[in-house]
């Protein structure tokens, strides 16, 4: 039950305070307690002051939730479309009617194409367990849907890390205060993870070195010791001339290699191709520049490398990640505490897979076929076969958020395409469905919060009723399964049951669950795992997760799935870099969309607060640049390739280097010029690793824009 106290505010007024999680797509997973007032509604939501990671401070984005929750512009009812696709005109129905309307249709659909003509598509709108793990996967299991394969964030990364160690095991942030020197490769945690900047700051106050690697002058950047920029998709070239410079200045472990690892002497023959002059040609960096990074990184003790996603959206981003990973094994920094990599620490707790999916129950078919998520656009206009002829969109905002979004527009626009969209605000995404249903927010809706950037399980107690009609996830699901005619028990349980049975499977496999009971979850809010102090610091017993027990650079399972069996660096598929040296061909630029300090992806795209923080979608270019094209700040630019264009503000900066651009994402296409963002350009080509994404992938022309 929700923590029931009262503490009078304003007079007599008194507020009950209700534990929670946030939702939403960032490592720090954030203890929330909302304070509801004697009416029910929520009046403040902060975070938790006695948490180990929130210590009682939101971000600028969870600092506007409410609102977002009271959003004038919330959708209260379900709606039926009553004018052509995308034209935005629906009509309120009942939810008998939409349910009856949805099933209907799928019966029909299955009858005449099978289940796998239905395509669920849904990612991180939230990352609760049951909201969104248990969402993805029952009743369209049962309804023998096509699967989904959501790849869109990290899918290259966690290969490559897997691969190299076998596990995602980071250890919590607060650890990074005994680091002396901190790495930040390619991630901007002030901006998307900040609750790790306090640690960093302390550790800069105990007399730490943070360096950031990154093309982009980002928040984190500017507060470093120093601030690296390569060229984009040419980081793995830069690891592999720093394990040069260890390897000839002896300045790693050989026995701890000999001991712990497979492969060493076929990788060190590729290292020994990457000299510091090689790497400065391909890098765009000082050759000196590049040896005083290796000596300092493999001579300072314990020294952390901080990787994150954003790094792995190109197509060698699977292979950058696996050669980063390769450098705390080669300057021997793996079982230090303090020291080692910090990437994730989602394999800490794995649920039960046969729980959460109920795959296995003789009711449900076999999965027909798994389709890529990035590839939603030329799925939708021809490259399934069979064709999707319903997609039920959840948790998701594909006009805004995937790659190539003309080609997600141009197959929305099918007629023969039944499109529902659940969703809490009519999105651009919701402008193309047939039917639209209200979603609750997460004060709505009750859950269990895995982090995957600390340590600690949390259960998310509804605040409030939901508003209007709206329903949670799982309540949509249910009613569809009962639509269907599903019967199973399996697919009526209602959250707390499902929660209950994921803990009681997932028990005996992981030990990290020790003492944590459905009851303390809800009684507490937030339990860390069960982990000794000695198991908090990832590999200090020597053993890694993979086939062998030991740090893998040549890999087996890299060989058996098409890979280079090897870590190392091609060039990108676009990009100006060859082999040798950065050589440009024509007047394109390598175009990146970090994120935005203020969204996370499209939420709270339309917070009018946080749009008027952001500005203004812009595109970051250097001065050098700029006066080549005839650009100047504040003017409005064309950005465009094969695959199309929207237009930008340009903002004439040193935040990028020379022969970059950067434009913050997600801008929701309809605040922004021509109703088009930079997700019109991007690429959706896959990753060299497991279906990842290559948003950072992309050529494109700048000029300035002639006006309408």
């Amino acid at each position: 039950m929700a923590l029931d106290t009262t503490a009078p505010v304003e007079g007599p007024r008194k507020l009950r305070v209700v534990y929670g999680s946030c939702p939403h797509d960032c490592p720090d997973c954030c203890a929330l307690e909302t304070q509801v007032d004697e009416n029910g509604r929520a009046v403040s939501v902060r975070g938790r002051a006695d948490h180990p990671i929130t210590r009682g401070w939101l971000c600028a984005k969870v600092n506007r939730y409410l609102e977002r929750v009271y959003h004038p512009e919330r959708l209260l009812y379900p709606l039926r479309r009553v004018g052509p696709k995308g034209s935005g005109k629906f009509e309120r129905i009942s939810w008998d009617e939409a349910i009856s309307e949805i099933t209907s249709r799928w019966k029909q659909i299955i009858a005449e194409h099978g289940g796998q003509s239905i395509l669920p598509y849904s990612y991180a709108g939230t990352l609760g367990t049951v909201q969104g793990g248990v969402t993805d996967e029952r009743l369209w299991n049962r309804l023998g849907a096509s699967g989904l394969e959501r790849a869109i964030c990290g899918h290259a990364a966690e290969e490559g890390v897997q691969l190299v160690v076998g596990g995602r095991l980071a250890p919590s942030p607060e650890v990074l205060v005994e680091s002396k020197l901190i790495l930040i490769w390619g991630s901007n945690p002030a901006s998307t993870a900040p609750h790790i900047m306090p640690f960093l700051r302390q550790a800069q106050k105990n007399g730490a070195q943070v360096i950031v690697i990154d093309p982009i002058r980002t928040l984190t950047a500017r507060s470093a010791d120093q601030h690296i920029q390569p060229y984009p998709g040419t980081d793995a070239a830069l690891a592999l001339a720093m394990m040069y410079v260890m390897v000839h200045e002896g300045l790693y472990d050989q026995q701890w290699l000999d001991a712990h690892t497979v492969g060493w002497e076929q990788f060190l023959e590729r290292i020994h191709e990457w000299t510091p002059a090689r790497a400065a040609r391909v890098t765009g960096l000082a050759e000196e520049l590049i040896v005083d990074l290796a000596r300092r990184y493999a001579t300072t003790k314990p020294a952390m490398l901080r990787l994150t996603d954003g790094i792995n959206r190109h197509t060698n981003g699977g292979q950058t990640v696996r050669t980063l990973t390769c450098l705390p094994a080669v300057a021997g920094h793996y079982g230090e505490r303090a020291g080692g990599l910090m990437y994730s620490t989602s394999d800490w707790l794995k649920w039960d897979k046969q729980a959460r999916g109920h795959a296995h129950e003789t009711s449900c078919p076999p999965e027909p076929r798994v389709l890529n998520m990035n590839r939603l656009g030329a799925i939708l206009t021809g490259e399934a076969d069979p064709p999707v002829y319903s997609l039920f969109v959840y948790n998701a905002n594909p006009v805004a958020s995937t790659p190539n979004v003309g080609k997600i527009v141009e197959g929305l626009m099918r007629d023969d395409l039944f499109t529902v969209v659940h969703e809490l605000f009519e999105t651009d995404t919701a402008r193309y469905a047939d039917i639209i249903l209200p979603a609750t927010s997460q004060l709505e809706q009750r859950d269990l919060h895995k982090p995957y950037g600390h340590l600690t399980l949390q259960y998310n107690e509804p605040a409030i009723e939901p508003l209007g009609e709206a329903r949670s996830n799982w309540d949509v699901m249910r009613a569809l399964a009962k639509g269907m005619g599903y019967d199973e028990p399996w697919l009526q349980a209602d959250v707390d049951e499902i929660i209950e049975e994921l803990l009681e499977a997932s028990r005996p496999q992981n030990t990290s669950l020790q003492g944590i009971t459905l009851e303390r979850l809800k009684a507490e809010g937030a339990i860390p795992l069960t982990l000794s102090e000695e198991e908090q610091v990832p590999f200090a017993d020597g053993v890694f997760h993979t086939p062998s027990g030991k740090v893998e650079f040549y890999s087996e399972q890299a060989l058996a799935k098409g890979y280079d069996p090897l870590p190392g660096w091609v060039p990108e598929v676009e990009s100006h870099v060859q082999e040798r040296e950065i050589v440009p061909v024509d007047e394109r630029l390598p175009l990146l969309c970090p994120a935005a300090h203020h969204f996370l992806s499209s939420s709270f795209g339309n917070v009018g607060i946080l749009k008027e923080k952001e500005r203004f979608p812009r595109l970051w270019i250097h001065p050098v640049d700029a006066q080549k094209r005839g650009i100047r700040s504040g003017q409005l630019v064309r950005v465009s390739n094969e695959r199309g264009w929207c237009r930008l503000v340009a903002d004439v900066s040193e935040e990028v280097r020379e022969g970059v651009l950067a434009t913050t994402t997600v801008w929701w296409p309809m605040f922004s010029p021509d109703q088009r963002n930079v997700n019109w350009t991007t690429s959706d080509r896959l990753a060299d690793f497991n279906g990842g994404s290559t948003f950072y992938t992309n050529l494109v022309l700048v000029e300035p824009s002639v006006e309408p």
